[in-house]
C-alpha cells in the first residue's frame, strides 16, 4: 500500500468555461477515513465525479490507488446520494446488494452461489441480513443506506466513496451509521462527502474542505482557516461559533471582529 489512495496534482475543472475546482493538490494515504466537507455548490460532487472517472480534468492529474480513475473503478465502491427517485422500484434487499457484483460475466438474474454468498456476507457486515427478502421500498432511510453500503462492499473494493450517507436519516440512524463507517474504516479507505460538519465523528482521521479549492488537514478537526475558505468569511464577518450537540461544551475559535 505504498501509493496514495487519492492523489491530485494541479487539478482544475469547470463546466462551460465556468471554473468549479482550481489548482487542487491533495494526497491522501491509504487506510484513512477522510471527511470531505464544503457548502452546496462548492465542488464536492464534482470532485467525486473526477475520482470516479465520470469527468475528466481540464488541467492536472487524478490518481486513485495509483491508477487512472477508469482503471481503478473495480477497486472502488461508490454509494450515491439518497434520492426519492426509484424508491418504489420492485427489488429486494438481497437483489440490491447483488447489483454490486455485476460485471461483464454476470448473468442477471441467475446469480452464481458465490455472488449470493458474498452479497449476504455484506448485508451481515452492515447489520441488515435479516431484511434480505424485504422489498427495498419498505425500509427506513437508515436501513436503505446500510443496504446501499452493502451493495458498494459487494464488489470487494479497497476504497469506499460515500456521497452524503447520513442525509435523510434521523439522528439515531446517523449515529449508528457513523459507528458502522468507523468499523469499515479499519479495513478500507473511506471517503465521506457531506455539507454537514457533524459527520466529523471520533472515527474520522482527516478532513478536506472543498470550496473551489481544497484545504487538507491531517487531523479530524476544522480550523478557522478552513471555516473561512468554506464559507467565505472575511475580516469584517461575524465570527462562526461551532456547537456540537450531545457534547457538554462548545468550541469557539479565537477571533477578532474589526469595526
Amino acid at each position: 500500500m505504498n501509493e496514495p489512495a487519492i492523489e491530485l496534482k494541479g487539478l482544475s475543472f469547470g463546466y462551460d468555461g465556468s471554473p468549479v475546482l482550481e489548482g487542487v493538490n491533495l494526497s491522501v494515504p491509504q487506510g484513512e477515513y477522510l471527511a470531505v466537507l464544503g457548502p452546496n455548490g462548492g465542488g464536492k460532487t464534482t470532485l467525486l465525479k473526477l475520482l470516479l472517472g465520470l469527468e475528466q480534468p481540464t488541467a492536472g492529474t487524478v490518481r486513485v490507488l495509483g491508477q487512472e480513475p477508469s482503471q481503478a473503478s473495480r477497486l472502488v465502491g461508490y454509494m450515491p446520494q439518497l434520492t426519492s427517485q426509484g424508491r418504489d422500484f420492485p427489488i429486494s434487499v438481497l437483489q440490491t446488494a447483488l447489483l454490486g457484483r455485476l460485471n461483464s460475466r454476470s448473468w442477471w438474474p441467475r446469480w452464481p452461489r458465490r455472488d449470493r454468498d458474498k452479497a449476504m456476507e455484506c448485508l451481515e457486515r452492515v447489520g441488515v441480513e435479516h431484511l434480505a427478502d424485504k422489498p427495498l421500498s419498505d425500509l427506513s432511510g437508515g436501513q436503505r443506506q446500510r443496504v446501499f453500503i452493502a451493495r458498494a462492499l459487494a464488489g470487494e473494493p479497497r476504497m469506499l466513496l460515500l456521497d452524503e450517507p447520513t442525509a435523510s436519516v434521523d439522528p439515531e440512524g446517523r449515529a449508528s451509521l457513523q459507528e458502522l463507517l468507523g468499523e469499515l474504516a479499519k479495513t478500507l479507505t473511506v471517503v465521506l462527502v457531506s455539507h454537514d460538519l457533524s459527520v466529523i465523528s471520533r472515527h474520522v482521521s482527516c478532513v478536506a474542505c472543498v470550496n473551489r479549492t481544497v484545504h487538507f488537514h491531517p487531523r479530524p478537526e476544522v480550523t478557522p482557516e478552513m471555516f473561512g475558505m468554506m464559507y467565505q468569511c472575511g475580516p469584517h464577518s461575524c465570527p462562526v461559533e461551532m456547537i456540537a450537540h450531545g457534547i457538554p461544551h462548545r468550541v469557539l475559535a479565537p477571533h477578532e471582529v474589526k469595526p
